[in-house]
């Protein structure tokens, strides 16, 4: 039975290893009951592979740690792929979600990551190197995030351009 435990342990630490795990704000969030305030916490969390692969999630508990793992299993279930060219983005985007407003661009090699807090914690998970960002309405962590991932989800290259207009590539870039 001991040796089933460790070959479990060893599973959960190549899966989190895979990973790189951000927490971008933690949020102690009451409630007024009859007895007094019930104390909770939120927790956003931003997950990614380093190589185009990144996610985010919200989790909620009485306590931070509890938070901060359910924020994690919810951000690996929203995994999505995005387009990369080379160590930044391919075009400019302006990703929106809410009141939140992000705009993205990008940057020649060797620029790194121009981005805020929330901004720069997802682009990093996903493995962009170089890029310019810039927040352009709402400051919430949780929208910034989610207008994030919206324009990063957005991204097209010139392959995926030319197979949708049904023309080569050569074609698309002029």
């Amino acid at each position: 039975m001991a040796y089933n435990n460790n070959r479990d342990n060893r599973r959960n630490e190549e899966a989190q290893s895979e990973f790189t795990e951000k927490l971008v704000s933690l949020n102690r969030v009451s409630k007024t009951v009859k007895g007094g305030r019930i104390m909770k916490f939120s927790a956003l969390m931003v997950v990614g592979d380093g190589k185009g692969r990144v996610g985010f999630g919200l989790g909620k508990a009485g306590e931070v740690s509890e938070a901060i793992r359910k924020g994690i299993d919810d951000a690996k279930k929203n995994i999505v792929t995005i387009t990369l060219s080379e160590s930044t983005i391919p075009h400019e985007v302006v990703g929106e979600f809410g009141a939140g407003r992000v705009l993205l661009k990008p940057a020649a090699p060797g620029t790194g990551v121009i981005a805020g807090g929330a901004v720069r914690a997802v682009v990093e998970a996903a493995g962009i190197k170089d890029i310019r960002t810039k927040c352009l309405r709402s400051n919430n962590p949780l929208n910034v995030v989610a207008a994030t991932m919206v324009g990063l989800r957005s991204l097209r290259d010139a392959q995926q351009v030319a197979a949708v207009r049904g023309k080569s590539v050569k074609e698309i870039k002029g």
